[in-house]
C-alpha cells in the first residue's frame, strides 16, 4: 500500500513518485549497494563525467548479466514474495567473481562480454520491464 499526500499536480503524483523511486534506486546502486561512489571524492567535472559514463555502463552490464542469470536459474523468493537477491546484485557478484579470476574463467569472460552489445542491451531493457 502506498499513501501519497501532495498539493502539487495530484493527477500525476503517482507517476512522478515512480520516476523518483527509480532515481533513488539508481543512486543506491551507485553508492551503498554497489559501487561506493561517495568514496571517490572526485570534484573535477570532466573526471566526474567520465566516471558517470563508466558507472552507467557498469550498471547496465551488471543488470544485463543478472537478468540473463535469472532467466537461466530463477532467483528464489522469500515468504513475502521478494527475491532473496536483486537482479543487479546477482549480476554484479557474478561479474566480480569472473573479473577477479580472469585466468581460470576465460570462457565466462567471453559469455558476459556479449551483454555489452547494443543489441543485447535493448533486448534486456525490454525484458527488464517484465521483471
Amino acid at each position: 500500500m502506498l499513501v501519497l499526500a501532495t498539493q502539487l499536480k495530484p493527477h500525476s503524483a503517482i507517476d512522478d513518485y515512480a520516476q523518483r523511486w527509480g532515481i533513488e534506486t539508481l543512486f543506491g546502486l551507485l553508492k551503498t549497494r554497489g559501487f561506493c561512489l561517495e568514496s571517490t571524492h572526485l570534484r573535477d567535472s570532466q573526471r566526474l563525467s567520465k566516471m558517470f559514463a563508466l558507472l552507467a555502463l557498469a550498471v547496465a552490464w551488471a543488470f544485463s548479466t543478472g537478468l540473463w542469470l535469472h532467466q537461466h536459474k530463477a532467483i528464489k523468493l522469500k515468504r513475502h514474495g521478494r527475491r532473496t537477491k536483486s537482479i543487479f546484485r546477482l549480476g554484479l557478484d557474478h561479474l566480480r567473481a569472473i573479473l577477479l579470476n580472469l585466468d581460470s574463467r576465460f570462457d565466462d569472460v567471453l559469455q558476459v562480454t556479449r551483454f555489452l552489445s547494443c543489441t543485447q542491451v535493448r533486448v534486456y531493457r525490454a525484458c527488464a520491464k517484465i521483471c
